[in-house]
């Protein structure tokens, strides 16, 4: 190649990279949204309301989330202290709610939710009171932490028969695509 050309060659080759990249970056952002879980009854890392503990109704905060990575086929949403029974000697993880199988179409749960407004399709899992649905924060001693873990999986998990959350980590294994988090604390 003459001298005239060559620049001309690597601006070219320059560019085809760089569309390339920019792309390939764009692309990659859009696929991977970030999935994000909140609530407007507390702030992230904020103290959880009286009415949404044993103190109070024992009903469920409301919780919306967004940005489900494409191919979410199905949601999970785990509840849990791992502050039980005291956070300064944490010795056990209490579950709280467990939820699998929400539609990738919704997009919230209402406050004080109940087993027939919980979206079409959504089975629930057991909680260490060995029952299904929220049971709230009822910490014996100490502030506890509160995690609201929202899943999104590549699959729809068949029917586990109220599974508790082990089981229901195992048959997550493998299909988790998003994960998302909020945590609210309580002391009595």
């Amino acid at each position: 190649m003459n001298s005239i050309k060559q620049p001309i060659f690597i601006r070219l080759i320059y560019l085809v990279f760089s569309i390339f990249f920019t792309t390939a970056v764009l692309a990659e952002g859009e696929q991977h949204m970030a999935l994000i879980l909140k609530s407007p009854d507390f702030a992230h890392q904020g103290e959880i309301p009286k009415v949404f503990t044993c103190d109070g109704n024992d009903s469920s905060p409301a919780l919306s989330w967004s940005g489900l990575p494409q191919n979410t086929k199905s949601l999970v949403l785990i509840v849990d202290d791992p502050d039980a029974p005291d956070p300064a000697k944490p010795k056990m993880t209490w579950v709280h709610w467990l939820l699998y199988n929400i539609p990738p179409t919704a997009t919230e749960l209402p406050q004080a939710v109940a087993v027939a407004n919980l979206p079409v399709g959504t089975y629930q899992g057991k909680n260490d009171w060995k029952r299904t649905g929220y049971g709230g924060p009822c910490p014996p001693i100490g502030r506890h932490r509160y995690f609201h873990k929202l899943y999104a999986l590549d699959i729809e998990l068949p029917d586990l028969h109220h599974p508790n959350k082990t089981q229901l980590e195992k048959a997550m294994a493998g299909h988790v695509i998003g994960q998302a988090e909020l945590i609210g604390t309580y002391q009595r």
